[in-house]
């Protein structure tokens, strides 16, 4: 039994057990991605912000009747550029904190990347021209790389395989709730000063500080991955965590579901140490090496799950939201309380798929939601339009009527995104990978969403200007194209533990139904395989893919050929190079 002093003293393992701790856990996480969101929905209002505008070079304001300060952007690549910017950073910091995460844990981790963002928000509320809000927007999605890279896999290593959905999807509603913030707190400013004072749109890039400074201080108190702990051979603590995340040892049942977990975490730690292949991001996209792991295909399908859920509409209608109600008829007042209203809609959705996720697993979750959003996408660009005609014809009680009807159908989409969409892409990563790269397969995912994001935050003030409206037909014919890439291609991994993974993708086809089909083969020829992987009994072969129960000797898998070199030195002996 691990000595309580290999553990901090004031960490709250000690203290709290089973479900409590997990609250505990997915609580400091849900900081991160409050932050997150918060960060997401900033720039929607500081994109309309007089000084702003004004200060970065991109634009003018122009008071039009009562309707007063209203943007008139002259550089929209300059403007997007800013926006787009934060992604850069984002993407190169998810690949640091995949590697640093792998390296010295989830939490020191969190802390860094915690760190590096309160100096990139400090950077951006000091800004004096557009050249200085890049860099430390680059600065700032850095540091928000590196939380979005490793916060998703420390709360899946530590969460029950049957709730993972369910504590990732409460941590997005906390995301959603960071956009909702942002939104009414730039909405109310607007009346400090007539909004018109850097006041308006340095104060809420400042206010990000402090859920950061909040999750600075309070993640030291909570337990490392008890997986990572095992992968870096600290045994003893890492069991000592799994009893108080799955129970107190008073009751039996609980202990041997903790043993059973540990030693199934440890067959798969002790197999990945034992084999000799690259780990390297480059290896991980090429997949080379990797046999019948196929971590490359792995890492293609994390990464443009990513960029679909951005090029389903979301990542135009959070940071846009205001220029396409004003395509719809609203002046700019209405079009930020809109905004805001329709981001409160957005957050009492995510709820849904707390109750869903768990249920009806990823791709039917996947499937819904394409279908929802891309009738609300070719909706709001219909109504719109017809608005638009309207009001060029002085017909004003149509083009309301039309824009009122465009605005709902932002609302369905923001609404049914929020049950559906926004949580599987950020759960998949941290499911799928094996242990041994878990944390830099999830910071793949994080590289898919800084490329659709920031691809999209560039285009979407070109397209808006370009093509107005006609920008949603173009979300909405990718919303259709998502069904079938996603019925084609990604096996469910729900009711899955994180080591059935490697049964799971052990196929040789990239298609879905053959992973099924090669998973349920395995699980003929070996009928206890997939339980015994529940009861910690079983790792697989990454060559072949074949179980091995932690009984069998390695000869049993690898040939008696093998046998003697690998027991010679275990730690080089090449198991997964392919033959």
């Amino acid at each position: 039994m691990l000595s309580l002093h290999q553990i901090n003293g004031w960490n709250v393992s000690h203290k709290l057990q089973k479900r409590k701790l997990l609250i505990a856990v997915n609580c400091v996480a849900g900081l991160s991605i409050f932050f997150f969101g918060y960060d997401q929905g900033l720039m929607g209002g500081v994109n309309n912000a007089r000084d702003y505008i004004y200060l970065m070079g991109f634009g003018y304001t122009e008071d039009r009747g009562e309707d007063r300060n209203v943007p008139v952007i002259t550089d929209s690549l300059l403007q997007g550029g800013i926006v787009a910017s934060y992604y850069l950073g984002s993407l190169v910091g998810a690949l640091l904190g995949g590697w640093v995460g792998d390296k010295i844990g989830r939490i020191k981790t969190i802390a860094a990347g915690t760190a590096w963002t309160i100096m990139g928000a400090i950077l951006q509320t000091s800004a004096q021209n557009h050249s200085w809000m890049i860099c430390a927007r680059v600065l700032n999605g850095c540091g928000t790389g590196i939380l979005n890279a490793i916060v998703p896999v420390w709360a899946t290593e530590t969460a029950e395989h049957t709730s993972r959905g369910q504590f990732i999807a409460i941590e997005f509603t906390l995301n959603i709730f960071g956009v909702v913030v942002a939104y009414w707190l730039e909405y109310g400013l607007v009346y400090v000063d007539s909004g018109v004072t850097a006041f308006r749109w340095r104060f809420p890039v400042a206010f990000q500080i402090v859920p950061l400074l909040f999750l600075l201080g309070t993640v030291w108190f909570l337990p490392e991955s008890p997986r990572w702990l095992t992968k870096v051979g600290r045994e003893d603590e890492a069991l000592y965590v799994l009893q108080r995340l799955r129970g107190d040892g008073s009751d039996p049942a609980d202990t041997g579901r903790a043993q059973a977990e540990f030693e199934d975490i440890k067959n798969i730690a002790e197999l990945e140490r034992s084999a000799k292949h690259s780990t390297s991001y480059w290896s991980m996209l090429t997949g080379k090496g990797s046999g019948k792991l196929h971590t490359g295909r792995r890492v293609q399908l994390v990464i443009w799950l990513q960029i679909m859920q951005e090029w389903v509409g979301i990542a135009g209608v959070t940071i846009y939201a205001p220029t396409i109600f004003r395509i719809a008829g609203f002046d700019t007042n209405k079009s930020q309380w809109l905004s805001g209203l329709n981001n409160v809609t957005y957050m009492i959705s995510t709820l849904f798929c707390v109750f869903t996720l768990d249920r009806i697993g990823r791709r039917w979750t996947l499937y819904w939601g394409s279908v929802g959003q891309g009738i609300a996408m070719f909706l709001a660009g219909g109504f719109g339009r017809l608005g638009a005609d309207a009001l060029t014809d002085n017909d004003t009680v149509k083009a309301s009527s039309y824009g009122i009807a465009s605005a709902s159908m932002i609302f369905l989409f923001t609404a049914v995104f929020g049950a559906t969409w926004l949580t599987v892409p950020w759960l998949y990563p941290a499911e799928i990978f094996p242990l041994a790269v878990r944390a830099k397969g999830n910071a793949w995912g994080v590289v898919g969403w800084s490329i659709g994001n920031g691809w999209l935050t560039l285009l979407c003030p070109v397209m808006f200007g370009a093509i107005g409206e006609k920008t949603l037909y173009i979300f909405g014919v990718c919303n259709a194209l998502s069904i079938p890439i996603v019925w084609a291609l990604y096996p469910e991994s729900n009711q899955r533990t994180l080591e059935e993974m490697d049964l799971l993708f052990a196929a040789d086809t990239p298609w879905n139904w053959d992973a099924e089909r090669n998973f349920k083969k395995l699980y003929a020829e070996n009928p206890h395989l997939v339980q015994a992987a529940q009861r910690g009994h079983s790792v697989v072969d990454p060559e072949t893919g074949i179980h091995k129960s932690r009984q069998a000797s390695y000869a049993d898998v690898y040939g008696s050929g093998r046998t003697e070199s690998i027991e010679k030195d275990s730690g080089t002996s090449g198991m997964m190079e392919k033959s």
